[in-house]
């Protein structure tokens, strides 16, 4: 365990290697092997780069625009190039973010606040949707209405069905996390703006990627500002566009819907404060090193990347397609290959997976959807997926030999009933008290069985477990 305050300080090539040492535990964020978290595009010297540009721009703050006019620079020249990828027009206003989670929480404020005579406001998205829709409509308190699906994508008519006076936005995805399936944004567009409410959609995951597979030839609906009445949408530029963990980008269509994003407050005795976004103190590092990346891969080289992702993903969904014991779950059209069982079990063949260096993502059956295997599919695959198909073979068999996890006898459980000393007994028990997490499928079968309300509070009281600090010594 690190002291991260030691009586007295430790000279920096010693932290320096206790980092590297830290480091060495995590799983690997390149490589071409790790299907879920990262975003790696395998191309020399980017990575140094962005380190250079992230520490020119570090402790640069982007709570006043007028002191650090680089940063405003920055941040209008990602929204500009955004802008143009995604449709936008000379109207086009956007703002700069954390994340998809934190671009999400703001275009559900910016329709609610746009409202205030809307004493209960509603957001409405299909169940496909991102869970960050969920945890703004909490933070916010906006009422969620969640509507079914059509199979993998969002029904527009069952969508217009709950539309009310109240509802103040409605969202969809381009494409959604689970499947990589991109909604029908034209439809649903037509329907909100005929309602005359907001329309927003989610391409935090992918919206950086899609134009260039149409370019490609991917048959794949309109989804962005062209389409008339979608009125905000939102794109993670530390996915697909490569950039380094802390940039998204909100765009609206103009000014005027942005404008209730905004936070304001001069009635104390400090500065006025003034914030488009969540955070008011912000580093610029991220934003610089978006910049840096941006511009050094350039248009041509996302087109060049777009197309290792697309050869990649075919190659993938093939050895799904050609391995007996598991089947495509989702066509195979953007950047995500999504697999289910067809004779094993998932969870014990993610495990088999991993222990040959490859890490999934096991998805949770959810309705009439049954547990998938979510991979998603960057870069730098490329150079690994022609090996895939062996790999996931063996993996199948291996795990149809093992057969289904046996989930232990445990008493029924309510999320009433979850404590601190259950949750370190479970974990315990489960083989999860050492900090080794390399066999996960009992844990996965048992969050599988477990109703949606008790996997929140299982997963919420191992992870308050994992983040508890050591004991505090005199």
């Amino acid at each position: 365990m690190i002291d991260a305050l030691p009586e007295k300080g430790v000279p920096g090539e010693q932290v320096l290697a206790e980092l590297r040492e830290l480091r060495g535990s995590d799983l690997p964020t390149h490589g071409g092997r790790l299907f879920a978290y990262v975003y790696d595009p395998a191309l020399d010297g980017l990575d140094e780069l962005a380190r250079a540009a992230h520490a020119i721009s570090s402790h640069v703050n982007g709570l006043d625009p007028t002191a650090f006019p680089s940063l405003l620079a920055m941040e209008n020249a990602l929204v500009g190039a955004a802008a143009r990828l995604l449709g936008g027009s000379a109207d086009t206003v956007g703002s700069i973010t954390s994340g998809g989670t934190e671009s999400l929480i703001l275009a559900v404020k910016a329709a609610r606040d746009a409202h205030p005579e809307i004493s209960e406001p509603r957001l409405v998205i299909p169940s496909t949707a991102h869970a960050a829709f969920a945890k703004a409509a909490h933070y916010l308190r906006v009422a969620l209405d969640v509507v079914p699906t059509k199979g993998l994508k969002a029904d527009p008519q069952a969508m217009a069905a709950v539309i009310r006076p109240e509802t103040v936005l409605v969202a969809a995805s381009a494409p959604s996390y689970a499947h990589g399936v991109v909604d029908p944004i034209p439809e649903i567009a037509a329907v909100a703006a005929e309602r005359g409410v907001r329309f927003h959609v989610d391409a935090c995951f992918g919206g950086w990627i899609l134009p260039y597979l149409r370019r490609l030839g991917a048959d794949l609906p309109d989804f962005d500002l062209s389409v008339p009445g979608v009125t905000s949408i939102s794109v993670d530029l530390h996915k697909y566009a490569y950039a380094p963990k802390g940039v998204s980008v909100l765009l609206h269509r103009d000014e005027a819907l942005r404008r209730p994003q905004y936070f304001a407050y001069a009635d104390w005795p400090g500065y006025t404060m003034i914030n488009a976004i969540i955070s008011s103190t912000r580093s610029g590092g991220p934003i610089a090193a978006a910049v840096a990346t941006l511009r050094s891969i350039g248009d041509a080289g996302y087109l060049d990347l777009a197309v290792s992702v697309q050869e990649s993903v075919s190659i993938l969904a093939a050895a799904v397609t050609e391995t007996d014991g598991v089947r495509l779950y989702a066509p195979a059209q953007t950047s995500v290959v999504c697999l289910a069982s067809d004779g094993v079990d998932l969870f014990v063949l993610a495990d088999e997976l991993a222990a040959r260096g490859w890490h999934t993502q096991p998805q949770m059956a959810y309705g009439d959807f049954p547990p998938t295997i979510h991979l998603t599919v960057t870069a730098s695959v490329r150079a690994t997926a022609p090996s895939f198909a062996a790999d996931l073979e063996s993996a199948v068999a291996a795990a149809r030999a093992r057969g289904p996890v046996e989930i232990p006898d445990l008493p029924p459980l309510t999320p009433e009933m979850i404590t601190p000393e259950l949750i370190a007994s479970l974990a315990e028990g489960l083989g999860l008290g050492g900090g080794d997490f390399s066999q996960m499928a009992a844990v996965n079968s048992i969050l599988n069985a477990a109703p949606p309300a008790l996997r929140e509070a299982l997963l919420t009281g191992f992870l308050s477990l994992l983040q508890s600090s050591p004991p505090m010594t005199q």
